[in-house]
C-alpha cells in the first residue's frame, strides 16, 4: 500500500484534508498526525483497526491505548464523575502534554456500557480505568474533534523504538504500513516540510487519579512536582477568632486527610493539600484556647503550635474552598471579598456551630464533634 503523504498549510484546503483522514479513521484505518509532544498514529476503537494497530507497531495485543479527544468538553462521553484535583489537573493543563488515567466506579462503567458499543467498550475501559489524552495542537484538535467514534492514538513508533518527532521519521518507519500522515507545513512553497519538530519532542506525562491523590505513572513535559502544586486543593476554615472552632476543623482535617492519604500530617504539602484557618474578627498570634488544646490532645492531634490568622481576601481567592462556622462568618466575608462567594459554604450544612468561647470542657467537646462530623462529611463530598 501506499502511505499519503497530506501537508497542512494553514489554507482553505485543510478541512477537506482533515475530512479525508477522519473517513480514513472511520472506515478503519490508520493516520499519523502531530501533537505538541509526538506524533501519534489514530485509529477508531474497533476490534479490526486496533488489530492492524497492533501489528504495525509490533505490540502485543492485551495491551491497552489512550482514549485521544479532541477537546477537552468531550471527557464528558466518558468520564462523568471526576475528583476535585482531576478537575483542576484537566483546567490547567489540558489542551496540553498531560495523560490522565480516570478510575470509574461501579455506576460510571454501567453508564457507559449503555452509551458506547460493546467493542468500543472492552477496547478503552480496563480494570475499571480510561486513561485520556487531549493534545495541544490544532491538526490533532480538527482531526480527533472530527471522528463520529472513539479515538484511540499511540506514539507513532515500532515497539521499542523512540517514539516519532517528524513526519520524516514517521515516514521511515510507517511508509506503507499506514494510509496517511497529517503534517503541519508552515512555507507553502516548499514540496515537503517532514523536519518539522513536534513542540516538545518528548512524551506526555501519565497521571493516575486515586481517591484523593494523585500518582505520576511516568514524567515527560510536566514533572511530579509541577503536576502536584497545579493540582493543589487549598481548604480554608473560618470563625471569629481563630482560637477554637476554625482551628479545630484545621487541624480535624489535616488529621483525617493524612489517614485517607496514608502519609503524615507534615507531608499534606507533598501531597497537594493546603489547610489553613483564620478569623473574621481576630488578632494575628494568638494560641489557641486551652481547651482546644485539650480537645484536640484527646484525638492525638497537637494544638499547642497554632498562632491565629486575620482572614485576608488574598489568601481566600487562592482557596478552593472556604468553610465558615456561621452564617455571620459568611457574610462578613463575602462582604469583604465578593469574588469568593461561589467558594463559600457552611462546614455544617444544616445550620451554624455556635462559640463555645466561656463553655466547659463538655461543652468543647460537643462542639469539637460537631465540626469533626461536619468535616468529614463536607471532605466526603467535595474531594470525591
Amino acid at each position: 500500500m501506499n502511505t499519503e503523504f497530506v501537508r497542512i498549510n494553514g489554507d482553505n484546503n485543510d478541512a477537506g484534508k482533515i475530512r479525508d483522514a477522519v473517513e480514513i479513521i472511520e472506515n478503519g484505518g490508520l493516520v499519523a498526525f502531530p501533537t505538541e509532544t509526538v506524533y501519534g498514529i489514530a485509529c477508531a476503537a474497533a476490534k479490526a483497526s486496533i488489530g492492524r494497530l497492533d501489528q504495525v507497531k509490533g505490540r502485543a495485543a492485551d495491551k491497552r491505548y489512550t482514549l485521544h479527544i479532541g477537546t477537552k468538553q468531550q471527557l464528558d462521553q466518558f468520564v462523568k464523575n471526576v475528583n476535585i484535583r482531576g478537575r483542576k489537573l484537566i483546567e490547567k493543563t489540558w489542551p496540553g502534554p498531560v495523560t490522565v488515567v480516570f478510575p470509574l466506579d461501579r455506576d460510571d462503567l454501567t453508564r457507559q456500557k449503555d452509551t458506547l458499543s460493546d467493542e468500543a467498550f472492552s477496547l478503552l475501559y480496563n480494570e475499571s480505568t480510561l486513561g485520556v489524552r487531549c493534545p495541544d495542537n490544532s491538526i490533532a484538535a480538527d482531526l480527533l474533534s472530527g471522528v463520529s467514534l472513539p479515538v484511540v492514538a499511540p506514539s507513532a513508533n515500532r515497539s521499542g523504538n523512540p517514539p516519532a518527532v517528524t513526519a520524516d521519521e514517521v515516514l521511515a518507519e510507517f511508509d506503507g504500513l499506514i494510509d496517511m500522515i497529517l503534517a503541519p507545513c508552515e512555507n507553502i512553497d516548499r514540496a515537503r516540510n517532514l523536519n518539522q519538530l513536534c513542540k516538545y519532542s518528548q512524551s506526555s506525562t501519565v497521571v493516575r487519579l486515586a481517591q484523593a491523590d494523585i500518582e505520576v505513572l511516568r514524567e515527560g513535559v510536566f514533572s511530579e512536582n509541577a503536576l502536584i502544586e497545579i493540582s493543589t486543593v487549598a481548604i480554608m476554615f473560618v470563625c471569629t477568632g481563630n482560637t477554637c472552632r476554625s482551628p479545630m476543623a484545621e487541624l480535624f482535617c489535616k488529621q483525617y486527610l493524612a489517614e485517607k492519604l496514608n502519609c503524615g500530617i507534615d507531608e499534606l504539602d507533598k501531597k497537594g493539600y493546603k489547610i489553613f484557618s483564620a478569623g473574621v474578627a481576630s488578632c494575628s498570634g494568638m494560641s489557641a484556647s486551652d481547651e482546644v488544646i485539650n480537645v484536640c490532645r484527646t484525638r492525638n492531634i497537637d494544638a499547642t503550635g497554632h498562632q491565629s490568622s486575620i482572614f485576608d481576601c488574598e489568601d481566600a481567592k487562592m482557596c478552593d474552598f472556604i468553610f465558615a462556622m456561621t452564617e455571620n462568618h459568611l457574610a462578613a466575608m463575602i462582604e469583604r471579598c465578593p469574588e469568593i462567594s461561589d467558594k463559600c459554604l457552611l462546614l455544617e450544612s444544616q445550620g451554624g456551630i455556635g462559640d463555645p468561647f466561656g463553655g466547659n470542657e463538655q461543652i468543647y467537646e460537643q462542639c469539637a464533634a460537631r465540626i469533626e462530623t461536619a468535616l468529614k462529611r463536607r471532605l466526603d463530598e467535595v474531594l470525591k
